[in-house]
């Protein structure tokens, strides 16, 4: 029986794609650059900030100016990380659910870890254990904030399930040794996401429920 379920953030519980766009356009025309559409941030997101912004730069931009473009995001997004983020349908939800049943619960993401707690405390306040990136534990793929989240918790491998979006998460959960649910409402789509081969796919949020018995 699944005693423990770790979440990646963005594109698995909050959708919060059209607030890191706004806030890449307005640190890259800052340095007059070519802003960037939706549909390319969705292909951007996944492997932390600073890869991000390596993605959304035009190629040959000085070493220099990715790292101000870098700190300059990271001072906008967290100002405005809020503004129109929101969780998708049936998190919420999902999240009471688990709750009731004494499932424990973390998010690990590879959003900066100042950003993560902010947006936990705000929209998942019931998710005590947040870990985003930062100094000292690598991020994902890497599994030492999996493994983090897991002690925080409690949780042993047997008992532990990882949700995600993307193929980072499908990579994160291999490394740690858990089975990984692919949830195919975020960033990246089903064909893609099953070409990977997770343990789980899931359409909606209540059919992780299923999955825990």
């Amino acid at each position: 029986m699944m005693r423990a379920v770790i979440f990646d953030l963005d594109g698995t519980l909050l959708d919060t794609l059209e607030d890191l766009k706004d806030s890449l356009n307005v640190v890259l025309d800052k340095k007059h650059l070519p802003e960037r559409t939706l549909e390319e941030v969705r292909q951007f997101v996944g492997n932390g900030i600073h890869n991000l912004i390596e993605r959304a730069v035009p190629e040959g931009t000085s070493g220099e100016v990715v790292e101000q473009i870098f700190l300059d995001f990271r001072k906008h997004y967290l100002a405005h990380c809020q503004d129109k983020t929101c969780a998708y349908p049936g998190i919420p939800e999902l999240l009471e659910e688990l709750e009731r049943r004494g499932v424990s619960m973390a998010i690990v993401s590879n959003k900066a870890d100042a950003a993560v707690k902010e947006l936990a405390k705000t929209y998942f306040p019931k998710v005590k254990v947040a870990i985003g990136e930062r100094e000292g534990i690598a991020r994902k793929p890497a599994p030492d904030s999996v493994f983090e989240a897991m002690r925080l918790l409690g949780a042993a491998g047997g008992e532990t399930l990882y949700v995600g979006d993307s193929d980072v998460d499908i990579a994160t959960a291999e490394n740690a040794g858990l089975p990984c649910v692919s949830v195919t409402w975020g960033f990246r789509k089903e064909e893609f996401l099953r070409s990977l081969n997770p343990a789980y796919v899931i359409h909606q949020p209540g059919e992780l429920l299923e999955l825990l018995d």
